[in-house]
């Protein structure tokens, strides 16, 4: 469905976007995550027809940005972080000019009106000028506006950004259901959201790709965490020897008290009712013996880790323009 190869685009020396390939099929919920200044909205425009590559290839289905832009942007619904609106139109008035824009013709225009409303949960607001609507449903508007000409392509930039918990979860449903029929994109500084509804996650970094991965795969792990009384130099040997461990590292010292030490050991499950016959036979005392638990939090966490401070900061106002 979305084919993205060797994006790039600079901005005079600097590289908002580096070399960035990833293809999407049709109907998966993919999210796209990174710190300020990672690239994510400097592509998401780019998608979008808004803002040209400086280099490298936007593929939807047949049609390339760039000679097919328009024909491309008929088939996107996108929600920018701050969706703009005439504060003085209705939620009804608003999205009935969105109709117009997005050519929807005229004898469709009312029933697609009020599909969005009703999708959005919007009919309470339906009358109300934009201008007096708290943040929330100011965002629902926005995402009415996105999915009013049932596009194939659907890009949410913080879609549940000023929603109430109630909202959250009327959102989530909203996009699984968008799924059903379209390809969607979000975008969001809330990796619980992404947790949520996505199925797999890009993670940029700098302005390139550092992690494209489904989410079951990117948080299956292959680390036993195990506590003992024993420091690394005597306990690596035994732990080293048995079958499936490949490699032993210090976590923690100390960890709920002097004299405990935390290690880390490349191993499948399998292996640890070997690890602790091993760690009772050598006489050690076992505190813990866990699987360690990946979230997309601590997956995050560690890809940012090494990130380039200076360039991330550099790159912050470049991607916010």
């Amino acid at each position: 469905m979305i084919t993205i190869s060797n994006l790039t685009r600079r901005y005079g020396d600097f590289v908002a976007v580096d070399d960035v390939s990833f293809t999407i099929p049709r109907g998966e919920v993919v999210g796209l995550l990174g710190p300020n200044g990672a690239g994510k909205t400097t592509i998401m425009k780019m998608l979008t027809g808004f803002l040209e590559p400086t280099s490298g290839s936007i593929r939807v289905g047949d049609l390339t940005i760039g000679p097919d832009t328009a024909a491309i942007q008929r088939r996107i619904g996108y929600l920018p972080e701050n969706c703009p609106g005439w504060p003085e139109m209705t939620v009804i008035e608003f999205l009935e000019y969105q109709a117009v824009l997005h050519d929807t013709p005229v004898g469709e225009r009312a029933q697609a009106v009020a599909k969005a409303i009703r999708r959005t949960d919007l009919r309470d607001k339906a009358t109300q000028p934009l201008q007096t609507l708290s943040r929330g449903y100011r965002q629902r508007v926005g995402v009415a506006q996105a999915i009013l000409h049932s596009p194939d392509i659907v890009i949410l930039d913080e879609p549940t950004n000023g929603l109430d918990p109630t909202q959250i979860l009327h959102m989530r449903a909203l996009i699984r259901e968008l799924s059903e029929s379209a390809t969607v994109i979000v975008s969001t500084h809330i990796l619980q959201e992404v947790q949520a509804v996505c199925e797999r996650v890009l993670i940029l970094r700098a302005g390139r790709k550092a992690v494209d991965s489904r989410l079951d795969e990117l948080q299956r792990d292959t680390r036993l965490l195990i506590t003992l009384d024993r420091d690394v130099d005597v306990v690596r040997p035994v732990l080293a020897a048995v079958d499936g461990v490949s490699a032993v590292t210090v976590v923690d010292a100390a960890p709920g008290g002097a004299g405990r030490y935390r290690y880390a050991l490349q191993a499948a499950d399998a292996a640890a009712p070997a690890v602790a016959a091993a760690v009772l036979r050598a006489g050690f005392a076992l505190y813990e013996l866990t699987r360690e638990q990946r979230t997309l939090e601590t997956v995050f966490a560690e890809v940012n880790a090494v990130a380039p401070a200076a360039q991330g900061h550099a790159a912050e106002s470049r991607d916010a323009a």
